[in-house]
Formats: structure tokens, C-alpha cells, sequence
């Protein structure tokens, strides 16, 4: 397919925004936790995808394009004085857990008490749970995302799943399935 085929395939960025707004929102709070921050991530993200915009050749380029850019201003954001500070989150009824999480088998009050866990994991660790589960990307794509190698995103995975198990087991006396 030639390079302009492709970008008349391309959607306008209006109806990107309007199209995954919601989903790089969620992808956002998963990373960082706070509703206001996660706001200020995809608003940086999608400020640098604008400008951007134009160069982007290939419409399915354009989520790995948000995605790298929402992990880099939330790196960036941990960097400027993020570290230890107190996080505002909305009250236990208000949240939303993860798409992931919502086709699970689980029951309601399980899937709230998996994404307290989650929620728990070192910054690493739940950013490459969060992409490999949460936003079903493969390794490859993680790491191209993550500006990592593919063991990274293997070793960070795999941790983020045993600390998740660990923390399972100390919680309530039972053990998640394997993944």
C-alpha cells in the first residue's frame, strides 16, 4: 500500500480525539493513579500528537504514537517531583476499573480488589502490566512503546505478575491464576 493510500485512510485528528479519548484516559490513571494527572498526560500526549500530526504516515502508527508520549510526560512528570508525593483519588464508588479487568470472570468486588493491587505495583512494573494487559499490546509493541528492549518488558511483566500474586495472597489467603 503507498504512502497516500494510506493516509487517505487516515482519520482527522478531531475524530481521533473524539474516537479514544476515553481509552487513552483510562491508560493515563492506570499509569499514574491520580484522575487529574492522568487529565494532564493525555492532554501533553495529544498536544505533541497535533503537532505531530502531519508526519505521521500511517494511521496505525498513530496509538503508538500517544501511547510512547503519554509514558514519557508521566516519566517526566515522576521526574519533575512526583516521588512521594500524596495522590488525590476519587472516592471507591466513582472509580472505574480497567477494560481488562471488566471482561474478567471475576465478580465485581474482586476486580476492584485486583486493581487496588495493581495500583500498588512499582511505576515499572504496573506500566508494563498496564500496556500488556490493560491496553493488550504485544511485547514487541510494549517495548517499542516503553523505548525498552523485549526481555525489559519481559522481566518488568513477569515481576509486575508475581508481586501481584505475592500481594493477592497476602490480602486474602488466595492466589491469582497464572497469567
Amino acid at each position: 500500500m503507498s504512502g497516500a493510500a494510506v493516509r487517505s485512510c487516515q482519520p482527522s485528528f478531531d475524530e481521533y480525539v473524539g474516537q479514544r479519548r476515553q481509552s487513552l484516559l483510562r491508560a493515563a490513571h492506570a499509569l499514574c493513579r491520580d484522575p487529574s494527572l492522568a487529565e494532564d498526560i493525555v492532554q501533553s500526549a495529544l498536544e505533541r500528537t497535533y503537532v505531530a500530526w502531519p508526519r505521521i504516515r500511517d494511521p496505525r502508527a498513530i496509538d503508538a504514537y500517544v501511547r510512547r508520549a503519554m509514558y514519557h510526560e508521566h516519566i517526566g512528570c515522576w521526574r519533575r517531583g512526583g516521588r512521594g508525593a500524596e495522590v488525590s483519588t476519587p472516592d471507591v464508588s466513582d472509580r472505574r476499573p480497567s477494560a481488562w479487568i471488566e471482561t474478567s470472570a471475576l465478580s465485581s468486588e474482586e476486580r476492584q480488589e485486583l486493581w487496588d493491587l495493581v495500583l500498588q505495583l512499582p511505576p515499572r512494573q504496573r506500566t508494563a502490566v498496564v500496556l500488556r494487559y490493560y491496553e493488550d499490546l504485544s511485547e514487541a509493541e510494549t517495548a517499542l512503546v516503553l523505548g525498552c528492549a523485549v526481555g525489559t518488558v519481559k522481566s518488568n511483566t513477569s515481576r509486575g505478575l508475581a508481586a501481584l500474586r505475592t500481594l493477592a495472597r497476602a490480602g486474602s489467603g488466595r492466589e491469582l491464576d497464572a497469567a
